[in-house]
Formats: structure tokens, sequence, C-alpha cells
């Protein structure tokens, strides 16, 4: 997205845009996945993101999905956007796929151990919107957070997948200033899922659990 920002724009922000010019058009109700990137990523530790926090996104990949939800706010009367955070799955690449070929490959990995957040397993966030489909109504139409329980670094999260997956590789953790990318990602980007735990009377999975779900998915 850093790289190819008109072409992130016209997806993540004027393909939700249109979409939901569409489905208005066509009666429809719309289902949206967002991302926590939203989020500018330094507000205090002891505090989660609740869905009308301030938006301050740093990154171009943030910046267009932030258009994307105010262009569907813009354009719909009923939707239904869910931001998610550090998701993985069996398909595509992902976090989870990269550590396990590291970690049959090399006899040590480094993760960056100062950047907090909450893997969500795609599993999971597609269980939970299939649940909260028939609930769906004008009074429930808005933004939800979702992403799996607990909190945790990547470096935490990368030990987990190695542990789980019986794998000798030592995860040494690093500060992001020794792992420079072009995007700056968030330090702090915990989403608050009070509401969307109280409106739909949903459980979530702790993100160790959902973890060796994905594993075991994957072996098969």
């Amino acid at each position: 997205a850093e790289e190819c920002q008109e072409l992130a724009e016209k997806i993540n922000g004027d393909g939700p845009t249109n979409l939901a010019i569409a489905a208005k058009e066509a009666g429809a109700k719309l289902v949206h996945i967002s991302t926590d990137y939203v989020f500018g990523g330094n507000l205090d530790l002891d505090k989660d993101y609740k869905e009308d926090d301030e938006k301050n996104p740093v990154t171009a990949y943030g910046i267009t999905k932030l258009h994307g939800e105010q262009g569907i706010e813009k354009n719909m009367d009923e939707y239904y956007i869910f931001r998610t955070a550090w998701l993985y799955g069996i398909g595509g690449n992902n976090f989870v796929k990269t550590m396990l070929r590291l970690g049959r490959e090399k006899e040590s990995v480094n993760v960056v151990s100062d950047q907090i957040g909450t893997p969500t397993y795609a599993g999971d966030l597609a269980k939970a919107i299939v649940k909260i489909l028939p609930q769906i109504s004008e009074k429930t139409k808005g933004i939800y957070h979702y992403t799996n329980e607990g909190v945790c670094s990547w470096y935490d999260f990368a030990s987990e997948i190695m542990d789980q997956a019986n794998l000798n590789c030592h995860v040494k953790p690093i500060p992001s200033s020794a792992y420079p990318t072009k995007a700056i990602r968030p330090f702090y980007s915990v989403l608050d899922k009070t509401k969307t735990k109280t409106t739909f009377n949903i459980e979530i999975q702790h993100w160790k659990k959902s973890l060796i779900a994905n594993l075991k998915h994957m072996s098969r």
C-alpha cells in the first residue's frame, strides 16, 4: 500500500464506497471488514481502542481503509463494519505461515517485541459474523471490533507458534528500530470488543486456543 497508494485508494477506499452505493440501490445490507490500522497505535497502554475513538491512521493502508469506512457510512443506511487485527488463517500468506517456514529452515529468528496487539484466526472471525448475521437490524447497524481474546507482542506470538508446532527454532526479541519497514507499525493496537460481545451475545476464544485450531486445520 505504501508503494502503490493510488491503487490502495481505489481498492480500500473507492471499492467499499462503490459497494455501499450499489447495496443501497439494491436494498441490501453490507458487511465490511476493516482494520485496527485506522487508529494511530499510540494510545496509552492501559486503554484498548473503542469503536468511536479518534482515528489517526499513519500508513497508506490505514488511511485508505478509513476512507472505505467513511464511504460506507456516507452512502448506506444499514451497514456493519467489523474491524479486526493480526489476521491469519489457512489461506494466503500470513505471519503464522511465515514463522512455520522459518522455524523449519532456521535455528533462530528475530521478531519485534515492542508492538502489541491481538492475533485473530480468520476461522473465528468468519464464524462470529455468521452467528451475528441473523441478529442484524436497523438498531444494531454500525462499527464493531472483533479479534481473539488476549494481548501479546509479535515476539510472544512467534514463540507460541514455535512451541505449538514443536519447532526447535529460537525466537529472539528485538525492538522495532532493528527491523525497519516502509509502513509504520502501531506499537499498541488492541481493540476493545465489549460492544460486539454485549450487542450480539457472543463468546470469543483466546488467541492461543485459536492458534491450536488453526494448526490442526492446516495439518489435515
